[in-house]
């Protein structure tokens, strides 16, 4: 705020709220506000806000203007639930941006927030480079209104996640092409003459 670039780590941590909620609490009772100053928030955060807390951030920044936000995520928070995935475009509707971690956020996060014991930095987990082009595609879906195209199940006792992908014609229609191209899973079509 103004000319602090103050790092905040493990907002989640000790508390049964969620982790977009006790920041905005956090910061609101740790900032004076300057109305004509202007801040920018980055998130890294682990999955996509919820519902709920879509209102909240949407209340925080109607109170406060001059802030802007942008917002990388993981994973996509049950990207099924109809709320959830109003929630998300109502942010994007009220400017905030929100991005799918690509491998250079990732890592960014990796080295700067996590708290890993000495030498173990390059010990990262692997977060799946298709995993990432599959969020993004699903996320695209979601800011234009799309059914879902991404099935994602877990299995427990393998600790293993199946995707499974399944465009319909409205996406093929809708998502620019080269998005769907990005996952290597969609095909250019060819014609033969």
């Amino acid at each position: 705020w103004g000319r602090s670039h103050k790092t905040w780590r493990y907002s989640g941590k000790n508390t049964t709220k969620h982790v977009e909620i006790n920041f905005i609490e956090k910061f609101t009772s740790e900032r004076h506000f300057s109305p004509p100053i202007s801040c920018s928030i980055t998130w890294f955060l682990s999955w996509s806000p919820c519902w709920e807390c879509t209102q909240a951030i949407r209340e925080f920044l109607s109170q406060h203007p001059t802030v802007t936000l942008v917002i990388y995520v993981a994973r996509l928070f049950h990207h099924m639930d109809q709320q959830n995935r109003q929630g998300l475009r109502d942010l994007i509707n009220s400017g905030v941006t929100i991005q799918i971690m690509r491998l250079s956020e990732y890592e960014h996060c990796w080295r700067n927030f996590v708290n890993y014991p000495p030498g173990e930095e390059g010990h990262w987990p692997r977060y799946p480079l298709l995993w990432m082009k599959l969020y993004a595609l699903e996320l695209h879906c979601i800011i234009l209104s799309l059914p879902p195209c991404l099935t994602i199940s877990r299995r427990c006792q393998n600790q293993l996640t199946f995707f499974r992908l399944t465009p319909q014609n409205c996406h093929y229609q809708m998502i620019p092409p080269h998005i769907l191209l990005a996952t290597e899973l969609v095909q250019h079509s060819v014609t033969w003459r």
